[in-house]
């Protein structure tokens, strides 16, 4: 299946109470750049996640946007800071011993002095994390694909569409070609007639000049080998994946037959032709750049 280079996919998940949501989004280049914007606490996960980008698509830039919230999901441990609560303990035995101060050192008066308890968030399990990110990615990449494969389908169509469109043309020039010997053969005939008035024409020279001529505005080989790109066109958008490359290296031969066609021909007609095939394969061109 041809895809578009262009695509956009979202998707987002909770585990253990922190959402993950993953976005996609990619333009034409010529080759492969995945740019991963996450936050630093989880850059851990970012060289997994151009592993599984790079598996999925071979050439676009694609940014990949990951956030993540855990609002009020955060685990915390709380524990006591037992120097520093033995520090302040011993600190208030000795105030009372050393003023004569009657009550109890309670719990409570303890854990309102600075430090004396720690409140630390749990340390995450990475691994986990970036297992949990690249299952949120995988769903994200589905969706990316699908609307990638869409627009490739449209821009297959189109392609298609302009191909037929060239193959009629060719038809013309085809038709047409033979035609231009024969006028200028009579055309040949009738100046010779005008010059040579009172002398017999020798009906050998016109025969060499009109096979000269042929041989010189002959597009044979040029159009065979255009409806056989065009044909080879047809079977890589058939087949599909990633042929993009390909399949611009091939509309730089159609461009070469169409050029060599127009320098040929002096015809109106078949210039005209040719004018508008080189307008299609353009259209072609353009369409290309986009598919993957």
């Amino acid at each position: 299946m041809v895809k578009s280079m262009t695509g956009y996919g979202r998707a987002e998940d909770t585990f253990n109470g922190c959402t993950i949501t993953v976005e996609l989004r990619s333009v034409n280049n010529r080759y492969l750049d995945c740019n991963v914007r996450i936050p630093r606490l989880y850059l851990f996960a970012e060289e997994a996640i151009k592993s599984r980008v790079q598996g999925t698509i071979s050439r676009g830039k694609v940014d990949v946007f990951v956030t993540l919230d855990s609002t009020g999901a955060d685990k915390v441990q709380v524990s006591v800071n037992k120097p520093v609560a033995d520090g302040y303990f011993a600190a208030l035995k000795q105030l009372s011993e050393d003023y004569g101060l009657s009550g109890e050192i309670s719990v409570s008066l303890l854990s309102r002095f600075p430090e004396v308890l720690l409140a630390e968030k749990a340390e995450e399990d990475v691994e986990q994390m970036a297992r949990d990110i690249c299952s949120v990615l995988d769903r994200a990449l589905v969706d990316f694909d699908q609307m990638r494969a869409r627009e490739g389908q449209r821009l297959k169509a189109d392609i298609l569409s302009r191909a037929a469109a060239i193959e009629e043309k060719v038809a013309v020039v085809e038709k047409r070609s033979p035609q231009t010997v024969a006028e200028y053969r009579a055309k040949l005939e009738a100046r010779m007639e005008e010059v040579l008035s009172n002398t017999q024409l020798d009906p050998a020279r016109i025969l060499t000049e009109a096979a000269l001529f042929a041989d010189k505005v002959a597009v044979d080989e040029e159009t065979v080998r255009l409806r056989s790109h065009i044909s080879q066109l047809r079977g890589m958008l058939d087949k599909g994946g990633a042929t993009g490359r390909k399949l611009d290296f091939l509309i730089q031969e159609f461009n070469r037959e169409a050029n060599t066609i127009g320098s040929k021909c002096s015809d109106i007609e078949i210039s005209g032709q040719v004018v508008d095939i080189k307008a299609e394969i353009e259209k072609i061109r353009e369409q290309v750049q986009n598919i993957e």
